[in-house]
């Protein structure tokens, strides 16, 4: 799989040759420098990027095949996506936050799963707080919650813990992956940090837009 994107210079090659397998219900890492591809290769793996070559098929789905209305169908139903900056609604309370995407999808019970969601990640008790009202903590579980709300298939998070320190940002990818093993959700973690990608059964290594090499767990220990 390739993604070519264009420039004032003219085209960029931002993955080259990408060939990516994850089994269901496993944790994969990819990690790599800044630069590297890891998060243009989430964009094309939830669909908010267009391969420009080769197939790209998530979750049973032949992405390269879907069009917009699909695709989101799709993510509503079968993908979670935590990234680095919380994405929260800043005049929507927590709970309001959690059940949208539910709403969305035009789930009478949108509510009751948010609520649900956000007792998995500890925080039943800030259902109407606004994110402002909200530690950074609190509103990545906010975000997680959205993400797991519609029990997705697959949860991708991109570097979860970038905008967190160091004892917080250990509490989110504790609860990340506790939530992976009870719910068996596929997980795909992009990180630069080879100490949270050796928490994964098993790490690609990205460089210049390739998977230069693959590890696994065993390796790092």
């Amino acid at each position: 799989m390739t993604l070519t994107l264009n420039s004032r210079a003219g085209p960029v090659e931002i993955l080259r040759g990408v060939d990516l397998s994850v089994a269901e219900g496993q944790s994969v890492a990819l990690a790599g420098p800044s630069g590297s591809g890891k998060s243009s290769l989430l964009m094309v793996m939830t669909g908010l990027e267009a391969a420009t070559s080769g197939r790209v098929v998530i979750a049973g789905h032949d992405f390269t095949q879907a069009g917009e209305d699909r695709l989101a169908s799709i993510r509503g139903q079968s993908i979670g996506i935590v990234f680095q900056s919380f994405h929260l609604i800043p005049t929507m309370t927590a709970i309001e936050n959690v059940a949208l995407p539910l709403e969305f999808l035009g789930r009478a019970d949108a509510f009751e799963h948010a609520a649900e969601a956000l007792a998995s990640v500890g925080l039943s008790g800030r259902h109407h707080h606004v994110p402002g009202q909200l530690s950074g903590g609190e509103q990545q579980r906010v975000a997680l919650a959205r993400a797991l709300a519609a029990q997705p298939k697959i949860l991708f998070a991109d570097e979860p813990t970038g905008n967190l320190d160091g004892e917080t940002g250990k509490q989110i990818v504790d609860l990340i992956f506790g939530l992976h093993r009870r719910m068996g959700t596929t997980l795909v973690l992009i990180t630069h940090d080879t100490k949270l990608a050796a928490r994964c059964e098993r790490t690609a290594i990205m460089n210049d837009g390739r998977i230069a090499g693959s590890v696994h767990a065993a390796a790092y220990v």
